[in-house]
């Protein structure tokens, strides 16, 4: 087909339907290329959320001393380590959340914020924040 306005050769969209395919499948790859350098492998993580998951099951019991429990969860949290980010910043969250709770003897507003933190480690390790 000829354009009448522009005098260029159309091709019908059926044409460039594989090589917008082959554009989509070679930008979603390349996506997962430079993602993957960034994340340790799942068993690291899955590592790690055992690391969280066994802090957070020592200390006080967190129904009859909520404060006491988060006072437990404070260092054992600080001292867990990984490469990957996400884990790190919510491991970090939850210990800063933890810490804010015991410092305001247990404000319902610091309990708000270790929810949405044990929820952001429960995302990535689940049960582990639970």
């Amino acid at each position: 087909m000829v354009d009448e306005t522009t005098g260029n050769v159309r091709r019908p969209l059926l044409h460039r339907a594989p090589g917008l395919a082959a554009l989509a499948l070679g930008a979603a790859l390349l996506a997962g290329c430079g993602s993957s350098g960034s994340h340790p492998s799942s068993s690291a993580v899955q590592q790690v959320c055992q690391e969280v998951s066994a802090v957070l099951s020592d200390g006080p019991d967190p129904g009859a001393d909520p404060v006491g429990y988060a006072e437990a969860q404070i260092v054992p949290l600080q001292q867990v380590h990984t490469a990957d980010a996400h884990l790190q910043t919510a491991i970090d969250d939850l210990a800063s959340a933890y810490q804010h709770f015991y410092r305001t003897n247990g404000a319902h507003a610091a309990q708000l914020v270790v929810n949405q933190a044990s929820n952001q480690v429960n995302a990535i390790c689940p049960g582990a924040a639970s």
